[in-house]
C-alpha cells in the first residue's frame, strides 16, 4: 500500500536539512520541482546537492530559478 522514499525537512531560515524515511501512499504522485527546468539545466542541479538546496529554496522563497553558472 505504501512505498518508502527519503523525506527531507528544510528550514530557510537557519539553512538546516534534515532527513527521514517516510511512507507515501502508492497512489499519491509526487511533484517533481525540476520538471520545468530544461534538460541540462535540471542534469546540472541534479548532480550537485548544494545546488539543488539552494535552487529548492528559492522556489520556496519565491524567486523562481537561479541563475545559470
Amino acid at each position: 500500500m505504501f512505498e518508502r522514499c527519503i523525506g527531507l525537512a528544510w528550514c530557510s531560515g537557519c539553512r538546516i536539512y534534515s532527513g527521514s524515511m517516510v511512507h507515501v501512499p502508492r497512489k499519491r504522485v509526487l511533484v517533481d520541482a525540476l520538471a520545468s527546468l530544461p534538460r541540462d539545466q535540471r542534469e546540472r542541479i541534479e548532480r550537485s546537492e548544494t545546488r539543488l538546496v539552494d535552487f529548492l529554496d528559492r522556489q520556496a522563497r519565491g524567486k523562481g530559478t537561479p541563475p545559470s553558472r
